[in-house]
C-alpha cells in the first residue's frame, strides 16, 4: 500500500468518543430487525410529495396491483 491509501484507511474518530465508556447504550439492539431484512425504497421528490405517508404508498400500490391483475385476467379471456 502507498501512503495515500495507508491514511484513507486511518481511523478518523476522535479519541474522546471512547464508545467502551458510554452509559445506556444496547448492543445489539435493532439486530433481529436488520436480519429480517429491511425493504427501502428512495422516491423522487414529486412523487414523495403526492403521499403523506408510508400507509398511503401501500394503498395505492395495493390499488395499482388490483387493476393490474383485472387487467391480467380480462386479456386472458
Amino acid at each position: 500500500m502507498n501512503k495515500d491509501e495507508e491514511n484513507e484507511m486511518e481511523d478518523e474518530l476522535l479519541a474522546e468518543y471512547d464508545f467502551a465508556q458510554m452509559e445506556g447504550g444496547v448492543r445489539g439492539k435493532y439486530v433481529e430487525r436488520y436480519r429480517a431484512g429491511t425493504n427501502l425504497v428512495l422516491l423522487d421528490p414529486d412523487i414523495a410529495q403526492a403521499f403523506p405517508n408510508d400507509a398511503a404508498v401501500n394503498d395505492a400500490l395495493r390499488m395499482l396491483l388490483q387493476v393490474a391483475q383485472r387487467q391480467q385476467s380480462n386479456n386472458a379471456e
